[in-house]
């Protein structure tokens, strides 16, 4: 009788699949080790691993899940092809699929359906163009031709229906659930076996809220994932690090828009400090907020204690008119020291947002506006990135609607690359503006200042040399921006864009082992001087007294003498801030 039954169970095999893009030269960006681990697919993988032992198949089929990270290595298309053909159904879901991942993803679909494997694809770019674009993007049709069925919107609650119909090898063409978005409070946790974790140097991540109340027009967020904020409860957050706390995992990636307005925040610091003060659980948090987070009572001093060592703000840029023309008027520039030095005090290490490219941006601006940053403002970590249009977002929208040229391959969406002309640079004078700021940020002269206000405010200046280090390596020496790069690149001939040759082994092997042992050594000798200038920090008596204009605490004046606030936009800007203050207080009163 137990003979007869095994004989009758079914396996059905999922294969999710995070895809990378291709770089400059037509080869997938893949690393040894990566620090940034995908959270669409700890969701996927989340919910596929749920609806296994909820047996939404049916008691007799077992549903077998398989997460691929391209980023953290090759996807074997052919293993998976054959898994699903020895099992009694399966489908292989590109999951979180971004708009400059695109073009990987039709590759890998077009290899899939040749075998006949069914496959689905999901994430941001399907999602954002399908809500703001009247009519197909190009690329979403051709994976519609090839067979491939879509999904927009999120999976909470609708896993189940589509495992459904691939077992029943019937998947619809579409499934369209943005108008439907789930609510999160009590949904399954995301998790990610131990294996590709460890890949992502220990680091985890989960989002504990979806949608941003702000409407920033080059963001995607607001366009999928809405507008209306929904939230994980403390007792859902708990679930999820006692889950990857059990598999030896203490690092986690908060990956929420802007974490401080999630209104859940204090009941989940509150849950996070008890497991790390009472219960002694390590742990580890980084989040991204906005630049008004210190006016919430207690937000900061909370997240120290809740085991925050990272905090992502989103500073984008230093003058009010690029941040109204974008409407980023959340931001404001006159408590940017004040939330910074608050941020400073807890030891967190702060990692800023900087967009170039806005209207107003030139040449001279753009390096007037770093040197200011540099000398002004109290920030470890720069990432910049070029103002990007990206499918889903609404300077999309607005440039596709009016017949603006812009760049069709969507492989270069990346925000690394110049994608839209500029009414006042050209494409060239662009491209070196950006590549000029990683270049004069990340010199050896303002790395040694950061590591000195670093010991002066109690931050690490060890952890921050290691990051550094990362990013002007990563920009400098492998070409990518720093969210994209790893340790150690590994390439595979042939996995090459198919619109490019394939190369011959007799070039390409030569070409890949002299290349990868250039880049070693010049990393070497990057942290090589990097160290050197910490220890010299270390090493100086007077490095507890040290202070600059960055690390001074506000004053009451410093509208009047800081450079921030000389240019004419920022005057302007002062001006009617105050006004603003007035007349609140006239009310007030």
């Amino acid at each position: 009788m137990v003979e007869s039954k095994l004989q009758t169970r079914k396996r059905f095999c999922l294969a999710l699949v995070k895809p990378s893009h291709y770089d400059d030269d037509g080869y997938v960006f893949q690393w040894l080790r990566s620090p940034v681990p995908s959270n669409s697919l700890a969701v996927l993988d989340g919910l596929a691993l749920d609806c296994a032992r909820r047996k939404v198949l049916g008691e007799d089929c077992e549903i077998e899940v398989h997460p691929f990270d391209e980023t953290l290595g090759r996807v074997p298309v052919e293993r998976i092809a054959k898994m699903i053909e020895r099992a009694d159904a399966g489908m292989v879901m590109l999951v979180g699929v971004q708009s400059n991942q695109f073009p990987r993803a039709l590759d890998l679909a077009r290899t899939l359906r040749a075998r006949g494997v069914q496959v689905a694809v999901g994430g941001f770019h399907v999602s954002g163009t399908l809500a703001m674009l009247k009519e197909r993007d190009r690329d979403v049709r051709r994976a519609e031709e090839l067979g491939v069925s879509l999904f927009a919107g999120e999976a909470e609650g609708r896993l189940d229906g589509v495992l459904r119909d691939a077992a029943e090898n019937r998947l619809k063409p579409l499934y369209n659930f943005m108008d439907d978005l789930p609510e999160l409070e009590g949904a399954v946790t995301p998790f990610l076996p131990a294996s590709l974790v460890k890949r992502a140097f220990g680091n985890t991540s989960f989002d504990a809220g979806r949608g941003c109340p702000f409407t920033c027009s080059f963001c995607t967020i607001i366009n999928v994932q809405g507008r209306k904020s929904r939230w994980r409860t403390a007792d859902d957050v708990e679930r999820i690090v006692r889950a990857n706390v059990a598999q030896g995992v203490h690092s986690f990636v908060i990956t929420d828009d802007n974490f401080a307005r999630n209104k859940n925040w204090e009941p989940i610091f509150d849950r996070l400090i008890r497991l790390r003060e009472v219960e002694k659980i390590d742990l580890r948090c980084s989040i991204q907020i906005d630049t008004g987070c210190h006016r919430i009572p207690n937000f900061i001093e909370k997240a120290k204690r809740a085991g925050v060592r990272r905090v992502f703000i989103g500073l984008e840029n230093v003058n009010p008119q690029n941040l109204s023309g974008a409407r980023k008027n959340q931001n404001k520039i006159t408590e940017y020291r004040r939330m910074l030095l608050d941020w400073k005090r807890t030891g967190a290490m702060i990692f800023c947002g900087y967009i170039i490219g806005f209207p107003h941006d030139t040449p001279e601006s753009i390096l007037h506006d770093l040197r200011v940053v540099q000398n002004e403002l109290p920030i470890d970590i720069m990432e910049y990135t070029c103002l990007t249009p990206l499918p889903g977002s609404e300077d999309h929208r607005k440039l596709h609607e009016a017949g603006v040229e812009m760049d069709a391959d969507l492989n270069r969406y990346d925000v690394n690359h110049v994608t839209v002309p500029h009414p006042r640079m050209s494409r060239e004078e662009w491209e070196a503006a950006y590549a000029g700021v990683w270049t004069h940020y990340y010199t050896d002269e303002h790395a040694e200042t950061i590591m000195r206000r670093c010991v002066a405010t109690g931050a690490s200046p060890g952890k921050t040399m290691s990051n550094l280090v990362w990013f002007r390596g990563t920009a400098e020496i492998e070409r990518a921006h720093p969210i994209e790069g790893g340790f150690l690149r590994l390439k595979f001939r042939r996995d090459r864009r198919p619109t490019l040759p394939t190369e011959s082994p007799f070039v390409f092997y030569p070409k890949y082992l002299a290349e990868t042992a250039w880049k070693q050594m010049r990393w070497v000798a990057l942290f090589l001087r990097y160290y050197l200038i910490l220890r010299r920090v270390l090493r100086d008596p007077q490095r507890h007294a040290y202070t600059d204009l960055a690390i001074t605490p506000p004053t009451d004046d410093e509208i009047e003498t800081r450079e921030l606030f000389q240019t004419q936009a920022a005057r302007s800007y002062v001006v009617k801030i105050k006004r603003a203050e007035k007349l609140r207080h006239g009310a007030h009163v």
